[in-house]
């Protein structure tokens, strides 16, 4: 039996930068991978994936100079399923190659298998071939990510009713598509089908969406959306859903009946512990397979054994993900590890963007905390009209009592880039001030911090500085 410092299950953002981060510190690290190739669902089934479509989506669509062009504007007319693939195949063979190197590089063994509990402290792995290893460690990181909700009633068959892991190996592009669930996951494919001209149909039982970001954002988010044409049946479920004749009818619970060519179902994702065997650890997951850890250690109840990522829900970023994968490993082998800055931002890459980072105006307003706004348009800014944007809005809160920046939220174009500024400012607590009295390079979409700084600063009045 193989003994280890560290043993890491998955290699996603964070089983990878929790196995680095060990090895970085002198440990001996092994990473088992039940996937083809190590990256996890990150980069061959998630982020990584639907981020590179969406790119691809939008410069062949020719999407971002429509502003200027007209609505049939396309730089390519014809985009099929092969062309949407072409990139994604590349760009995951480059995050593969970079993770190996960055495995090798830091001395972290993995090897390919899937693996279970035996005991709090051993695991045995079954490869392809069906050789079963077993191993054993000090301390345990699950990192194994969470793969797609399938209920029984749904009829999935891989072309014409799929989740969202399925919908990357599609053969033809839908002229229409129905998605079931209004999530991160369901709007983001939702918005680049659509950009793609294919005609989308979102439907979510609940009358809401999004209900985390501010309510402002998420209103000019849904007017986006239904000023191209796209229909939002939200406070609607989905009853019945049938295959028939090479398309998919549905029955919604209102007696509505909608044909489409193709249906995504994107109602949720399960954390991928069925087959961890975590009885024999003295563990059990949730009804949705998630494992409850302390938030600021990520250990389980068993201390030797820790848990990050989407496998221990929200916020289920890969951003976070890595981070607290840092922090797990950092514990699990006895280094101090520091609690990471309060404000880290959430992206939606949606078409358009989403990004947000502290307070929403909602939870302001439910601490009692007085406050006012600013808000920039990004076609009051120069660089908003260059590009030929005629939506994108910024949005700043601000206290009225401490004058320090309190949330940032934006919808638009960049808007994942954009937020970064604002974050910033959040943790090192700056003030209105700071937008106000900065300079920003110009013509950029960054100006709209300026624009929105001083249209807060014009309202908030007890004026201290001179300008």
């Amino acid at each position: 039996m193989d003994q280890f410092d560290l043993l890491v299950v998955g290699s996603g953002p964070a089983g990878r930068r929790g196995a680095i981060q060990a090895a970085k510190l002198g440990k001996k690290v092994l990473v088992i991978e039940q996937g083809k190739r190590v990256g996890g669902v990150s980069v061959h089934t998630g982020t990584i994936p639907s981020k590179t479509l969406r790119e691809t989506a939008l410069n062949l669509s020719g999407w971002r100079e429509r502003g200027f062009y007209g609505r049939a504007y396309r730089v390519k007319q014809e985009i099929s399923a092969d062309d949407l693939r072409r990139r994604l195949l590349i760009t995951l063979d480059h995050e593969v190659e970079v993770l190996e190197h960055q495995f090798a590089r830091n001395r972290v063994q993995h090897i390919r298998g899937k693996a279970s509990f035996v005991d709090p402290q051993t695991m045995q792995v079954v490869k392809d071939d069906g050789e079963v290893v077993t191993v054993s460690a000090a301390s345990i990181l699950l990192a194994v990510g969470t793969k797609p909700f399938r209920p029984d009633y749904m009829p999935f068959d891989s072309k014409t009713v799929l989740d969202s892991d399925e919908l990357l190996d599609i053969e033809q592009l839908p002229r229409s598509m129905v998605v079931i669930g209004a999530g991160v996951i369901g709007i983001e494919y939702a918005t680049i089908f659509s950009a793609l001209d294919t005609q989308v149909t979102l439907i979510d039982p609940k009358s809401t969406m999004l209900d985390f970001i501010d309510k402002e954002i998420v209103e000019d988010f849904i007017y986006q959306l239904r000023d191209r044409n796209m229909k939002l049946l939200l406070g609607q479920k989905a009853e019945k859903v049938e295959r028939q004749n090479g398309k998919v009818e549905l029955t919604l619970d209102n007696g509505r009946r909608i044909t489409t060519d193709m249906v995504l179902f994107a109602a949720g994702r399960m954390g991928a512990t069925d087959t961890l065997n975590l009885a024999a650890a003295g563990l059990e997951a949730d009804n949705r397979g998630r494992l409850s850890v302390n938030p600021e250690t990520f250990a389980t109840k068993v201390p030797h054994i820790f848990a990050a990522g989407d496998v221990v829900g929200f916020p289920s970023l890969a951003s976070t993900s890595m981070e607290q994968g840092r922090i797990a490993a950092r514990v699990a082998v006895g280094a101090i590890a520091k609690e990471p800055p309060k404000y880290f931002p959430y992206g939606i890459y949606a078409v358009p963007e989403i990004s947000t980072c502290g307070l929403s105006e909602e939870e302001v307003k439910e601490r009692h905390i007085p406050y006012e706004c600013g808000i920039a348009r990004f076609r009051e800014t120069s660089r908003g009209h260059i590009m030929g944007l005629d939506t994108g809005l910024l949005k700043m809160i601000f206290s009225l009592k401490t004058r320090r920046l309190l949330g940032v939220h934006i919808v638009g174009e960049g808007a994942t880039e954009l937020v970064h500024i604002g974050q910033a400012v959040l943790n090192l607590k700056g003030t209105v001030e700071y937008f106000v009295e900065n300079t920003f390079n110009y013509p950029t979409l960054a100006e709209a911090y300026k624009i929105a700084g001083l249209d807060a600063w014009n309202r908030m009045g007890d004026i201290k500085s001179e300008l």
